[in-house]
């Protein structure tokens, strides 16, 4: 018997098999568990005595989906292809072996774990809310490879199953149920196992929908009417979506379309061919790499100091009750930690926990949350403007004003009522830490926080080490990062940090073309097309003109007091003219753009402001400045000790500031490109437009030795 599959058989003749991957949190499907469920769909066919199979799972989640180190490992496309198929070839058996076989799932279900359920007979699902059902192969640069995109699509249509393989999106149970891919919904883990094997004795010759001679598509199928409106809009959305740089997506589309004019089994074979394609791509190489294995290590703890306990947050306070510090009261209770969040008056104190109250009612509206759990995770939040209700405070969060007096006095006036251990964090995006530590009476307890707008739905923290920031600090401000369920990065201490200072070049970038004469439509169409999630002008727009002068001049004061030149970047002037103009960005509705209720659209001052030059550059060129000026700062941030590893480097740069998924990250940019390429082409920048561009040292290191960047 395989320790990955637990069989037994009862007396009824109903066989449970119990997914058990061994040594692991979740169950993975990999060949541990492949070679015994061909066997066990061997003898479902063979022997007489069973009359049908549950399959179930012995732990928290059904199956998480297909082990990336085996699809890592396939080098080929060839041997791509014949993975899947001949993992198609065991599910085809088991959905063609005449005998009733039932999908008992819980928790996740994912991936290659929702193929195998998607080729069980019946499926149904533990309504804990703890269910989430998915194909999210897209987010690695893959597609399903084991017949999803042809099963998906003949359960709930066309158009949903394109929708939640193009996203990546995992549903809830009652989603599943409504939409077809689930036949049936249990209550507790003895009604699941209950209903499947009365499914069971009720259906004792089953047959999967397309294998029946009168199936048909819900919906219609690809020589439909709908599916012809559908396929003909489809193609241009996914193309101004990803900008032609996820072949995934277009891939699947594929899949869908072709799989909808043939044969199933033709229609696996199609499948396996697209997936093959996408399995070799520099894309899913470079997305597996970073947002999978670096993702992993660093969630694992990659970047904590060893030798410490770990150490959950019973108590939070927070200085500062606005938009950024209301949403770290929101995470932090939703967390199930005690906060005291604390503003200078009562109202903007109440007005912050208001702010976790709209967003929780909307998850009550949604069905996401029940409205005893909104109540309790409010019931966490307490209002005050009394620094006294900081004591007994394991962490306190600074998230006031970036102004460095007002930081220094809510730290003294905060530290004065912790306890010896406790620790005390800035939020601050820029100011270096170790400065604003000079107002604590213990620096060794003071760290950086620096938390994404808006809170509750960026994943990413940056926790900056200052100077004299001791390991301890470090592991409890990690330990609090992961118990609010966001990804940490740990970088030193520097001006803007790591990903403030990196993201400021793209958008500086921007502002640099426009003074140059670049048509602003060009300059947009670029940052997309490079694959931003925004471009630089909106972008802009978006975090406010105002705020970057402000860095900026602080910036220039502070160089000054250390008796050091300060450099100004050729798009400063620009935010200088626009913020005389009142046009500081999105939230007085003027700034790059014009801003209404309608949406956005290009100030048309612009093109007097700052004049389109007769000559414009091609859009490689726009795409190239915007591209390496990212990659080579982050570069410097190595040469200058600021980053800690490869991973924080590129999980950061994707999950902070959305520097393009599918090159892997800033770092792993170079590394595909390669060093030696890179500083060639580089160099052609600088001489174009600036020494901003001149390759950092440590990749004409990396160049002379044919080297990569490596933790």
């Amino acid at each position: 018997m395989s320790e990955a599959l637990l069989v037994s058989v009862c007396a009824d003749g109903i066989a449970t098999a119990t997914i058990n991957s061994p040594g692991r949190s979740m169950n993975v499907l990999n060949d541990d568990l492949a070679v015994p469920l061909a066997a066990l769909v061997e003898r479902l066919a063979t022997d007489a005595s069973i009359k049908g199979l549950v399959l179930a799972s012995s732990k928290k989640d059904f199956l998480a989906g297909a082990d990336v180190d085996r699809l890592r490992a396939l080098e080929t496309a060839q041997q791509a292809f014949d993975e899947s198929m001949r993992f198609k070839k065991l599910l085809r058996a088991m959905e063609l072996g005449g005998k009733p076989v039932v999908a008992a799932i819980n928790g996740k279900c994912l991936g290659g774990g929702l193929e195998i359920a998607l080729a069980c007979h019946h499926r149904i699902v533990l309504d804990d809310g703890r269910a989430r059902l998915g194909l999210p192969e897209v987010k690695l640069g893959l597609l399903p490879g084991g017949g999803g995109t042809q099963r998906l699509p003949r359960l709930v249509g066309m158009q949903q199953a394109l929708q939640w393989m193009g996203e990546g999106s995992d549903v809830r149970a009652s989603q599943a149920l409504k939409s077809g891919l689930v036949g049936e919904l249990a209550s507790s883990a003895d009604e699941l196992h209950a209903k499947a094997r009365a499914w069971i004795l009720a259906n004792p010759s089953p047959k999967q929908p397309w294998d029946t001679p009168k199936f048909r598509y819900p919906g219609g199928d690809s020589r439909s009417p709908a599916a012809a409106q559908l396929f003909s809009i489809a193609p241009s959305m996914v193309s101004a979506k990803s900008q032609g740089n996820y072949p995934a997506i277009t891939h699947i589309l594929s899949c869908v379309f072709e799989g909808g004019v043939v044969g199933f089994d033709a229609a696996l074979e199609i499948e396996s061919r697209y997936f093959a394609a996408c399995v070799v791509s520099p894309e899913s190489r470079n997305m597996i790499g970073t947002l999978w294995y670096q993702l992993q290590a660093i969630e694992k703890g990659a970047s904590r100091p060893a030798g410490f306990e770990p150490r959950l947050v019973k108590r939070l306070g927070i200085l500062g009750a606005g938009m950024m510090g209301a949403g770290i009261a929101y995470v932090a209770a939703r967390a199930g930690i005690e906060v005291k969040l604390l503003d200078t008056s009562p109202d903007n104190a109440v007005r912050g926990r208001l702010y976790s109250q709209d967003l929780l009612d909307k998850a009550v509206r949604k069905g996401q949350t029940t409205p005893e759990q909104r109540d309790a995770t409010l019931a966490r939040i307490t209002p005050t403007v009394q620094f006294e209700d900081l004591a007994g405070c394991d962490l306190v969060v600074e998230a006031v004003f970036e102004d460095r007096s007002i930081k220094a006095d809510v730290t003294r006036r905060a530290e004065a009522q912790l306890a010896h251990e406790a620790v005390f964090a800035s939020n601050t995006s820029t100011l270096p830490i170790t400065s604003l530590a000079q107002a604590s009476v213990r620096p060794t307890q003071f760290i950086g926080l620096h938390f994404f707008s808006p809170v509750d739905k960026m994943p990413l923290v940056e926790i900056i080490m200052g100077r004299q920031t001791d390991d301890a600090t470090l592991a409890l401000a990690f330990d609090f990062v992961r118990q609010i369920g966001k990804t940490p990065i740990v970088v030193n201490d520097s001006r803007g940090f790591y990903t403030s200072r990196v993201f400021a070049t793209y958008v500086m970038e921007g502002l640099a073309m426009l003074k140059e004469g670049v048509h602003p439509r060009h300059i947009e169409a670029a940052g997309l097309q490079a694959g931003m999630p925004m471009p630089p002008l909106a972008l802009q727009d978006e975090v406010s003109l105002t705020l970057a002068l402000h860095v900026a001049d602080q910036t220039r004061k502070d160089l000054a007091a250390e008796g050091k030149a300060y450099v100004e970047h050729p798009g400063e002037s620009v935010l200088r003219q626009m913020c005389e103009l009142g046009r500081i960005g999105r939230k007085a509705n003027l700034g790059f753009y014009d801003w209404t209720d309608a949406g956005r659209s290009l100030w048309p001052g612009l093109a007097e402001m700052f004049p389109v030059a007769a000559q414009q550059p091609t859009q490689r060129e726009l795409i190239d400045r915007l591209m390496f000026v990212q990659a080579n700062e982050a570069a410097r941030c190595v040469e200058e000790g600021v980053l800690r590893s490869v991973a924080d480097a590129n999980i950061g740069s994707i999950f902070g500031w959305g520097f393009a998924p599918f090159h892997g990250g800033a770092l792993q940019f170079v590394n595909a490109m390669g060093a030696r390429k890179f500083v060639a082409r580089a160099r052609e920048l600088a001489r174009a437009h600036g020494a901003r561009f001149e390759p950092a040292h440590v990749v004409v290191n990396l160049a002379e030795r044919d080297g990569v960047f490596e933790d």
